[in-house]
């Protein structure tokens, strides 16, 4: 990894922190940047640990998850590159990781430490802006993930699901969406058990509402997916 990697020109599309910055200022920021590389499988922010670094997914993709305190894994949204986490570090008052990240491939990460990326932010007020747009997008997620489980059957949520990662970690197909995900991730992110999971899926195989191919599923088009299954 060279210090030109990380320039204005050559960031993901989709980036949180770096909304409307101009050139110089994106290239002020991605320099004071640490690049780490993740391996998939591993944690990158464990729950409950001092948030004292802001992180941004440069290649690869993520997730967040939560332990239970009987020890239950609740996944919970993907990171796709560009996007930020552990944003609890750009908050001066000490506090800890509501969640943990772990890499879902292998994974290039972008580390600023607490100190460095607060003050970033004072020099460039864009950027605080930025955060506050992706932490309410955070939280409209988590709202209706709430409602979701309070008010829609199990096929729902977990159509809604298959439907909600199209975009993010789907990949496009000759014949449709590939989402490369397994029926345990799809269990655990909707709280339902990986046999009721799997009976779903393999139902809607039948039924070709979906296919599974080279260990993906495959939507042919995601909008009338949800209404065939639901």
């Amino acid at each position: 990894m060279t210090v030109l990697e990380f320039r204005a020109a050559n960031i993901p599309r989709d980036t949180d922190l770096l909304h409307g910055l101009k050139p110089q200022e994106v290239d002020l920021i991605l320099a004071a940047a640490r690049p780490r590389r993740f391996s998939a499988k591993s944690v990158m922010t464990r729950q409950g640990e001092s948030a004292d670094h802001l992180m941004m997914l440069w290649k690869g993709r993520a997730r967040y998850f939560y332990g239970t305190p009987n020890g239950k894994k609740l996944i919970l949204r993907w990171i796709t590159p560009g996007q930020i986490f552990a944003g609890a570090a750009l908050v001066s008052q000490p506090s800890r990781y509501i969640v943990s990240t772990e890499a879902v491939r292998d994974s290039i990460v972008l580390v600023w430490d607490g100190p460095t990326i607060r003050a970033l932010s004072r020099r460039c007020p864009q950027v605080m802006e930025n955060v506050l747009i992706f932490a309410l997008d955070h939280f409209s997620w988590y709202i209706t993930a709430y409602a979701a489980l309070a008010s829609e059957t199990v096929q729902e949520r977990l159509a809604n699901l298959l439907v909600a990662l199209a975009p993010s970690i789907g990949e496009k197909a000759s014949d449709g969406i590939e989402i490369d995900v397994t029926n345990d991730e799809l269990a655990h992110s909707v709280n339902i058990s990986p046999y009721t999971a799997s009976r779903i899926i393999s139902e809607w195989q039948r039924t070709g509402a979906i296919r599974k191919h080279r260990g993906k599923i495959l939507l042919r088009s995601p909008k009338t997916f949800f209404l065939r299954v639901v």
